[in-house]
């Protein structure tokens, strides 16, 4: 009631203001009004279509053929080859039949004793410190010693060993051989080709052969047509008027439709709401703008809810659009889980009828 009120206060204000606002004049206090636009009158024409073109059907007149004979080379004439075997004769032909290797004989090599001095230690010199003297006065013995650089002879040893007195050698006795005859046959008269005709071969066919090919007629089928009627704008709507209506249809009021859960299809029960509550209304208040809004609970995705309850208000004025509504008076919307009525919103425990009672179309008539 309090937007009522504020309407009702502001029909409340002078001419000037009044007419500022392009507010209905001469309000009566406690009354409500809706600016209205009158609708665009349209009649009806019947006008003719053409449903069907007008074209051609071609038939098909087949082709004529006759049956002859023929005589046909099915087989060239050609040569053959005939082939006269060679002849022979024995032949004697010696060879070597086998053959024996030289023999060798190996003679070692022979050796000789000998003896050889070599050197094991090289001659070498080295410092040494000699004895005390018997007189030294120091009682440092180490005061009355002298060094001396001695040397020392090298070392040598003596080994047998064995020297090559004659090396190996090989003595090589040459081998022997025997010979033997083998019979083969050769070729006495050689192998020789004789050329002989071969006549052609001919045989009958039966063959069809084309006497008039295939050609077509034509036949034109009409074009058909059918009338169909068709609103024809007679005269452009627009003007803007005020029209008083009960306060309460300003306001939402429930629009008692029970959708199925997640359809947006009307069913009948719910036509039968429609009809005997907004039709009336509209009927009795021409030219009146009417808002559908539908609504849901927070069960779910918000994106889903949201085209659920566009997709119901859409229903509900494509509905009243079939019975003649004008579709410039409906406005549908959708809030979807945006205008919860009580608490019952995400993450919030509430009972199944707490939820159903989010889940509401409603309706109000607003200005255009």
């Amino acid at each position: 009631m309090k937007k009522i009120l504020l309407l009702c206060s502001i029909f409340g204000l002078g001419v000037a203001s009044v007419q500022a606002q392009d507010l209905p004049a001469n309000p009566e206090p406690g009354k409500c009004y809706v600016r209205c636009t009158t609708p665009d009158i349209y009649e009806t024409q019947t006008v003719q279509i053409q449903k069907t073109p007008a074209y051609k059907v071609l038939k098909k007149v087949p082709a004529q053929y006759d049956t002859v004979t023929e005589r046909v080379l099915v087989k060239e004439a050609s040569k053959k080859l005939r082939v006269i075997p060679a002849t022979f004769k024995t032949e004697t032909v010696s060879y070597v039949k086998s053959t024996t290797g030289s023999s060798l004989k190996i003679i070692p090599a022979s050796f000789s004793n000998d003896t050889e001095t070599i050197e094991i230690k090289s001659a070498y010199a080295q410092w040494e410190l000699g004895a005390p003297a018997p007189d030294c006065a120091s009682s440092n013995p180490d005061d009355c010693r002298y060094w001396c650089y001695k040397g020392y002879p090298a070392e040598y040893t003596t080994v047998s060993k064995k020297v090559l007195a004659s090396d190996a050698t090989v003595q090589t006795t040459p081998g022997s051989s025997s010979n033997s005859t083998y019979t083969k046959r050769v070729i006495d008269q050689p192998a020789r080709v004789v050329e002989e005709e071969v006549p052609a071969e001919y045989a009958t066919i039966t063959k069809t052969v084309l006497v008039k090919d295939a050609t077509t007629t034509q036949e034109t089928v009409a074009a058909t047509f059918d009338s169909v009627s068709k609103e024809v704008l007679k005269q452009k709507g627009g003007l803007t008027t005020w029209r008083e209506v009960e306060c309460a249809l300003v306001e939402y009021q429930a629009l008692p439709i029970n959708w199925n859960s997640g359809s947006a299809t009307l069913t009948s029960a719910a036509k039968g709401i429609i009809d005997s509550r907004l039709l009336p209304l509209l009927a009795q208040n021409p030219g009146v703008k009417l808002e559908i809004a539908s609504h849901t609970d927070s069960k779910g995705g918000a994106s889903n809810n949201q085209s659920l309850s566009e997709r119901r208000a859409t229903a509900v004025a494509n509905y009243l659009i079939s019975k003649g509504v004008n579709s410039s008076l409906l406005v549908a919307n959708g809030f979807g889980e945006r205008r919860l009525k009580n608490r019952c919103a995400d993450g919030v425990s509430c009972t199944e009828r707490q939820h159903a009672a989010n889940r509401r179309t409603e309706f109000r008539l607003i200005n255009n």
